[in-house]
């Protein structure tokens, strides 16, 4: 029964995820949108970190993870975002929600499989300027890029895993734009959706070895090789007259089918290292490096606007006082901490558009088997304030919950 419900959530999440916005960003304007975060909330609360494994929890940003695992594990994670946006004069603030992904993962020996949903970009903005000549125009977006993957991880021998991931990679994007002329009584809308498909490949390594009798140093390496992303295109200009409730009535609407475009996608390379007590502690260090190529060249960015080679910093780690304490709860509970910083690669104005955040968390065991309900905490700046630009202050809270269960038991037999 419990897989036939993991598998209608699974159908659920897609079809959610290809719906909601997930960002309220004006940086979300330019190219795909902003990039969502691909992983769990266990590593969201140490940084964004990706480079430690286990063999009970899924590590959703290195294919190489499925083979650490000894349990089947199943994951679902949300996310709740509030944010101010303020300039040098002004600002506004608000809020939204999100359903970030759900993913399962299976062991079966050495080999380990695991497939899921995630967001990878998010459009959802709602921009306004006003000309010399008092013509107003308005600029609104939403959508965004989603996958669905197919995981594999094949456990060498005891230090080195090696895992492969196939994406499916779908969504789509409307861009609106209303243009008010204050010497005409109608205005001009034009709305442009792209559906965007394609197919992807990550590459990860895992490698783990005890350098003392009581420390393991581990190491890890994700690379993704640029990929052409397909997007078939649509644009309808209307003439519309709005009301004073906001509705708009359309009286003249012309379509154009734009064709197919195909956009290449940045290449990223992945490598981490870091050194813990199996089951107290862990810290560690991981650095992105993407590769641009010719992005700016394939999408939107505006006159203003460019795509540069980017790159992202992370630290952090976790605490158990105690993983398998009998008479304290508290002993048993994961404290997780972390900070990140990341060169986007956007540049507007020719600034570029940085982002840092700080997080912290907690995995709270729940029933048997080592699951664990988990909490995340983040607060993080993108942008400035300098040179017209807008600086965003947001605080993201996060809540997964993480499963095991033993699907496959051997038979014995007296």
């Amino acid at each position: 029964m419990i897989k036939k419900i993991l598998v209608a959530m699974l159908v659920l999440v897609a079809l959610v995820s290809n719906a909601q916005e997930g960002t309220s960003s004006p940086y979300s304007f330019y190219g795909l949108g902003i990039q969502k975060f691909k992983g769990t909330v266990e590593n969201r609360s140490m940084g964004g970190l990706s480079v430690f494994t286990d063999s009970i929890h899924l590590n959703l940003q290195n294919p190489a993870s499925f083979g650490e695992l000894r349990l089947t594990a199943y994951t679902v994670g949300t996310s709740y975002n509030s944010f101010e946006i303020s300039n040098q004069t002004e600002s506004s603030s608000g809020d939204n929600a999100s359903l970030d992904y759900l993913a399962i993962g299976i062991p079966a020996g050495k080999f380990g499989f695991g497939f899921g949903v995630i967001p990878k970009t998010s459009v959802g903005f709602q921009l306004r300027s006003i000309d010399e000549n008092d013509r107003e125009e308005e600029f609104t977006g939403t959508g965004g890029l989603n996958k669905v993957f197919l995981s594999a991880g094949l456990k060498v021998n005891k230090n080195l895993s090696v895992g492969l991931d196939f994406n499916y990679n779908f969504g789509n994007i409307e861009n609106k734009s209303i243009l008010r002329r204050p010497d005409r009584q109608f205005d001009t809308r034009r709305i442009t959706s792209s559906n965007l498909s394609s197919f992807s490949l990550s590459l990860g390594l895992v490698y783990k070895t005890m350098i003392s009798e009581q420390l393991e140093w581990h190491a890890s390496v994700v690379s993704t090789p640029s990929f052409s992303l397909s997007a078939e295109s649509s644009r309808e200009e209307s003439t519309i007259l709005i009301g004073t409730n906001g509705s708009e009535a359309v009286f003249d609407r012309r379509e154009t089918d734009l064709g197919e475009d195909n956009i290449d996608l940045p290449a990223e390379l992945k490598v981490g290292t870091g050194i813990g007590k199996p089951k107290k502690w862990f810290v560690g260090a991981e650095y992105i490096y993407t590769d641009s190529g010719d992005y700016t060249e394939a999408v939107f960015t505006g006159e203003d606007a460019a795509y540069s080679d980017a790159s992202k910093f992370k630290i952090g780690g976790f605490y158990i006082p105690k993983y398998n304490s009998l008479t304290s709860y508290f002993s048993r509970v994961v404290y997780r901490a972390g900070f990140r910083y990341e060169e986007t690669g956007l540049n507007i104005n020719n600034q570029s558009i940085d982002e840092f955040g700080i997080s912290f968390g907690v995995g709270l065991p729940v029933g048997r088997l080592f699951s664990n309900a988990n909490i995340g905490f983040e607060y993080g700046q993108r942008g400035t304030k300098d040179f017209g630009l807008v600086r965003e202050d947001f605080m993201n809270v996060s809540i997964s919950l993480s499963l095991n269960d033993r699907w496959f038991r051997k038979i014995k037999f007296n």
